[in-house]
């Protein structure tokens, strides 16, 4: 969680809050999609998080990625602004949010999978067929387009 955001959260604790989010999904050579498991929900999504105060949002959905996964994206192209009533959540701790996630997709990246481990049980590809049914609920949104233009595709 940001600084920002755990800055608010000592004087507004559990209300809602506007969080504006930068993310990133990624592509491997072969089509496939990385998620990870997140610790907190037990549920699968993608890379991303709040964006900190003056900070550039593809700047953001870089260092996300990177603290997140261990990649450093070469190149991210803009997916998506997702926003409305579907993205509103709560978080298992209580904490209530209102998501702007700005989106990117890459396939341009370097390095070696190596999960953040306070906030990350499991990294894994999977091919349009094997995605989990348990998506953590602030990225199903974004996550379900992305399907649904994999499927064009073929």
């Amino acid at each position: 969680m940001s600084d920002y955001i755990m800055d608010l959260r000592k004087i507004v604790g559990h209300r809602p809050l506007l969080q504006v989010g930068a993310s990133v999904i990624v592509e491997d050579e072969k089509g496939r999609i990385l998620l990870q498991k997140r610790s907190d929900n037990h549920y699968w999504g993608y890379a991303g998080g709040s964006i900190e105060l003056d900070e550039n949002v593809e700047d953001a959905a870089k260092r996300e990625l990177f603290e997140e996964t261990g990649l450093t994206a070469e190149r991210l192209e803009l997916f998506g602004i997702f926003s409305g009533k579907d993205m509103h959540y709560i978080y298992p701790n209580g904490d209530e949010v209102s998501n702007i996630d700005i989106v990117y997709i890459c396939r341009d990246y370097t390095g070696t999978l190596r999960r953040q481990e306070n906030e990350v049980e499991e990294l894994k590809f999977f091919a349009l067929n094997e995605i989990p049914q348990k998506i953590s609920p602030p990225v199903q949104k974004p996550l379900n387009q992305w399907i649904e233009l994999q499927k064009k595709k073929f």
